[in-house]
């Protein structure tokens, strides 16, 4: 037990500080990118240092998996030069039972990082987009998904509409049992339009049976009220636009994760990519515990043996090879060639056999 607490605090420690090192390089690089995309007149250095550690975090968690093989790689070269797992091995550890407290520490990271990292990092990543809008004078999301069903938001010189439809379509340009609100520049309501369908083409939305309420010059809107069999509103929208305001499955927390899902689904909207997502984030422990398998095969050895720097760029190119496949997974998971447990979970479990194998072939004979 007091060996595995030894190995499991070294790889910690060793962990860590490739963590830490690559969080000062992101740092410093981040800076620059946003010091290039922001103008140093307008936005000062408080503001450059604030959006770049809201961007950091999004791009350390992409890559824990990489950082914990170089963490393996650390832990194992240096036990192997200061003969300790030599000693270990004399003693009468096998290979495989010194690597219970790597594993288990692995997987404790990529629960804890599940858990509480990925939310912190959707906080982040979408306080970074707001702010970076608001400095480039884009504005916020344009759309927004509940259980009421879906909201849009789109504006022009007459003023603001808000839109709201019951369902939509995959790609939320064709909507159901629309309700347009129309507000004057000074935010008083101006008209109100409720239709069966409305589709977005280029600068217009086209309204099929609608009625028509005047808010702003009739005392009696409902007795005013008008019916449409086509209508035509302007808009300032675009598919774009819509396709981009719903993010990237990472900036939601996993906790929220599963209930938005259902709400883009009754909104007719697909869901698949953020399915995929949350399979790939509930896999990451066992894609954690992979790395440290793949690092350890090439790597728990005595440097006396030789072929150190062969046996190291055989290590990281199959842990690179791991994470692109990882990758490359969920993008045919995203786009429907492949099942969303298949996707998330294949690459992490084959790894995870194909590392032991590797093991007990090397190692232990």
């Amino acid at each position: 037990m007091i060996l595995h607490m030894y190995f499991a605090r070294r790889f910690l420690t060793a962990f860590l500080g490739v963590f830490g090192i690559f969080f000062a390089l992101f740092v410093l690089l981040d800076m620059v990118e946003q010091i290039r995309k922001f103008e140093t007149g307008e936005v000062g250095f408080l503001q450059i240092l604030k959006l770049t550690l809201l961007n950091v975090p999004q791009g350390l968690y992409a890559i824990l998996p990489l950082i914990m093989v170089l963490a393996t790689l650390t832990l194992f070269l240096t036990l192997a030069r200061t003969s300790e797992m030599v000693i270990t091995r004399a003693s009468g550890r096998s290979a495989m039972q010194s690597l219970i407290s790597p594993v288990l520490v692995a997987m404790l990271i990529g629960v804890v990082s599940v858990a509480v990292l990925n939310p912190i990092v959707a906080a982040t990543s979408k306080q970074y987009e707001i702010l970076a809008g608001r400095l480039k004078g884009n504005g916020a999301s344009v759309l927004s998904v509940s259980r009421e069903g879906l909201w849009l938001r789109q504006g022009g010189p007459e003023g603001q509409t808000v839109i709201h439809a019951a369902g939509a379509n995959l790609e939320g340009t064709e909507l159901y049992d629309v309700t347009f609100i129309a507000f004057e520049p000074d935010g008083a309501p101006r008209q109100r339009i409720e239709a069966a369908s409305a589709e977005l083409t280029s600068g217009s939305w086209q309204i099929r049976d609608a009625k028509v309420w005047d808010l702003s010059d009739s005392d009696n809107p409902e007795r005013d009220a008008t019916t449409h069999a086509e209508l035509e509103i302007p808009s300032t929208l675009t598919e774009q636009q819509i396709q981009d305001s719903f993010g990237t499955p990472a900036s939601v927390p996993i906790w929220d994760l599963p209930g938005f899902i259902q709400q883009l689904e009754q909104a007719g909207f697909s869901a698949r990519s953020h399915r995929v997502w949350l399979q790939t984030e509930l896999a990451l422990p066992v894609t954690m515990a992979a790395m440290v398998l793949v690092a350890a095969g090439f790597t728990m050895r005595h440097t006396r043996f030789g072929r150190t720097g062969l046996m190291v760029m055989l290590a990281l190119g199959l842990g690179f090879a791991v994470y692109f496949l990882r990758n490359f997974a969920q993008i045919l998971g995203d786009n429907g060639q492949l099942p969303v447990a298949l996707a998330a979970w294949t690459v992490p479990v084959a790894a995870v056999i194909l590392s032991l194998g590797i093991l007990l072939n090397l190692e232990d004979g």
